[in-house]
């Protein structure tokens, strides 16, 4: 245990001292820490020993999400968004479920083995994209502004919609089945995952927003707790929910938007203190996703999920996304960005744990094809991040720069 805890030890004082170089590279913060994960872990130097069941993966991965989009909402410039709502409107009702459809049909010409269900449970687990992951492109400031908010509210509200289309799949693959009429049970699902989310998130960030402006007015927050009433509030939006059978991950990102907006003039300086927490929780994430995982299934991988996972991240999610971005004026280099940078992670996590503990025949193969999945996504949007940023950056200049003659000639 002890020689566990000071490998981390030194591994995050070397980071943290090292991240700012480290962010100007290919080298994305989640490439850093599952690398070391897989090295340091049992087949690599075996020197990492973190004995974390499946429950317990989940359990992080998932409180590490709740933070990141609690915070990341909260970030969001709404004044942008409400300008070009178009974008992530589309993708979140039109292009999700064209992501799912495109990815079950893939699915039936390349896995023999599956049953229609279990293929249908795959392409929504790898249908929400991740926040974490997108985190170098949505706060980069060269990336423009509706395209970094559009996003940012698509990685914050896919995962929470996918949920319960997940568990409606679960409950046809177990052979419980669902009772009468299926859509409607479906559609009654939804609404109460997201109705029951968005009701928690409103009703804790308006009573806990209430009571951090009287106790600061009253001067009675000191500087050493300012980093823990967000991470707080955050954690409590997404276990109520969870508890009260709604979506904890729309709780969270509904419940950031509204704290973003009511304490926008004080927001930044408790948004920052809370940003260390949750780069602390996904550096740990990582770095047992890559010593526990990936470290266990590499040596099960076929080509069936390799080329799965190829396509899910490329075709699957890139030719729905760019039709519903036709109409919205957005230039071609532009749509093909945001169909490229759609990462797949710690939702991808929470949702295969979920599948893997179903029991399913074919879970093993879902599971191989999530971990494989989400390993290429954060080695290629890891390392493309920075160059396709600066490329479409160029573009734009370049573009803004010819108009401008144009219009002075």
């Amino acid at each position: 245990m002890y020689e566990t805890l000071a490998l981390l030890a030194a591994f995050v004082f070397l980071y943290s001292i090292s991240s700012g170089g480290l962010e100007r590279t290919l080298f994305s913060g989640a490439i850093v820490f599952a690398a070391f994960g897989f090295i340091f872990g049992p087949l690599g130097l075996d020197y990492l020993v973190l004995d974390i069941e499946g429950e317990g993966l989940r359990i992080l991965a998932e409180m590490t999400l709740a933070l990141i989009l609690f915070i990341d909402a909260a970030s969001a410039n709404l004044d942008v968004l409400k300008q070009h709502i178009r974008i992530p409107r589309n993708l979140l009702l039109i292009a999700l479920p064209l992501i799912i459809l495109f990815g079950f049909g893939v699915g039936v010409l390349i896995f023999g083995g599956l049953t229609l269900i279990e293929i249908a449970i795959l392409a929504t687990i790898l249908a929400p994209t991740d926040a974490a992951l997108g985190k170098a492109v949505v706060t980069n400031k060269a990336v423009p502004a509706k395209i970094r908010e559009g996003l940012s509210f698509e990685s914050g509200l896919n995962d929470g919609i996918c949920v319960p289309i997940l568990f409606i799949f679960l409950a046809l693959a177990s052979k419980s089945g669902i009772e009468g009429d299926t859509t409607m049970h479906a559609l009654t699902l939804v609404a109460e995952e997201i109705g029951i989310g968005v009701a928690v998130g409103v009703g804790l960030v308006v009573l806990g927003s209430w009571l951090l402006k009287q106790f600061s007015n009253r001067g009675w927050i000191t500087e050493t707790w300012k980093q823990l009433p967000v991470i707080a509030l955050a954690v409590s939006c997404f276990t109520v929910a969870q508890y009260i059978g709604g979506s904890g991950f729309i709780a969270c990102f509904v419940g950031g938007l509204l704290f973003g907006w009511i304490a926008k003039n004080h927001k930044h300086k408790l948004l920052f203190a809370a940003e260390g927490g949750a780069d602390t929780l996904a550096l740990i994430t990582w770095v047992v996703f890559g010593a526990a995982v990936v470290g266990h299934t590499i040596d099960k991988l076929t080509w069936e999920p390799l080329l799965y996972a190829v396509l899910s991240l490329t075709v699957i999610r890139m030719i729905p996304v760019f039709l519903v971005l036709l109409g919205t004026q957005l230039r071609t280099d532009e749509k093909l960005f945001i169909g490229w940078f759609g990462p797949r992670g710690l939702a991808t996590i929470v949702f295969a744990v979920i599948v893997v503990n179903e029991n399913l025949p074919g879970g093993d193969t879902i599971a191989l094809t999530a971990v494989c999945t989400i390993v290429l996504s954060v080695v290629f949007h890891g390392i493309s991040a920075n160059p396709f940023v600066a490329a479409l950056a160029s573009r734009i200049g370049r573009s803004e720069g010819i108009s401008t003659g144009d219009n002075k000639d």
